[in-house]
């Protein structure tokens, strides 16, 4: 009996209260960030579905959307022209392991409405030559997206620009500076091109920065360190003293 005794008390379940204290603190957190990572992953998803369905929708013009603003990502047809003399270049995009830039430049639609287009990717191997840019010449129908607007958060630090410079090297899209620099009356959202014309340049853009499959997998690698933790917590509490 006495033996019998001493392996049942060998065998009880006793973390002790430092156990205790770090799981407890430890164990919510885990399942909180997997929970919110599956979270992220239902918003991408909505994302990425509400982009497909506008792709199919027929594009808008400036004239049919009034003085609302467009929906991210929606459609437009545009007419007008590229303003050669505002031209920034939108620095450190690569593609495919090249380094290069995104050419923003000056829009003037028909309708009299100044915006700002994204005619695509340019590779700049050679910072010591400037791109060469060719701005298409006479009026023009472009086939475009608008984009989200910028996020707040930190940022690289903007570059000034010359006044005699004819492109300009930028670190983000900051339309209120460059509102001010070209003293345009720039909209307060920007497009992109979408479809082959004179004026694209390369169009692979790159899909979103964080797929819902990588929320999905960051959620099993939290929610599996929440398991290894509970199974470390009762080794270590059964474990014989």
């Amino acid at each position: 009996m006495l033996l019998s005794e001493a392996v049942e008390h060998r065998r009880r379940f006793a973390p002790g209260w430092p156990l205790w204290v770090f799981t407890l603190s430890l164990l919510p957190l885990l399942l909180g960030l997997g929970t919110w990572q599956l979270q992220r992953a239902e918003q991408k998803q909505q994302l990425q579905a509400d982009i497909d369905a506008l792709a199919q929708a027929p594009a808008k013009t400036l004239a049919q959307l009034g003085t609302q603003p467009p929906a991210d990502w929606q459609p437009l047809s545009l007419q007008g022209q590229l303003d050669p003399h505002h031209i920034w270049l939108l620095d450190n995009r690569t593609r495919n392991g090249a380094a290069g830039v995104e050419v923003l430049q000056a829009f003037k639609a028909d309708s009299g409405d100044w915006l700002l287009v994204n005619r695509g990717w340019l590779p700049w191997p050679d910072r010591r030559q400037p791109p060469h840019i060719s701005t298409p010449p006479g009026r023009l129908q472009l086939q475009a997206e608008t984009l989200p607007a910028s996020r707040s958060g930190w940022r690289p630090g903007r570059r000034a620009c010359d006044a005699d410079q004819r492109s300009c090297v930028v670190a983000q899209l900051d339309l209120d500076a460059l509102r001010a620099q070209s003293t345009l009356p720039l909209l307060d959202w920007s497009v992109r091109l979408t479809h082959v014309s004179s004026a694209a340049l390369t169009l692979d853009w790159p899909a979103l920065p964080m797929s819902a499959s990588r929320h999905t997998g960051y959620a099993v690698q939290w929610f599996s360190l929440a398991a290894a933790l509970l199974a470390l917590f009762l080794w270590a509490g059964f474990r014989p003293q």
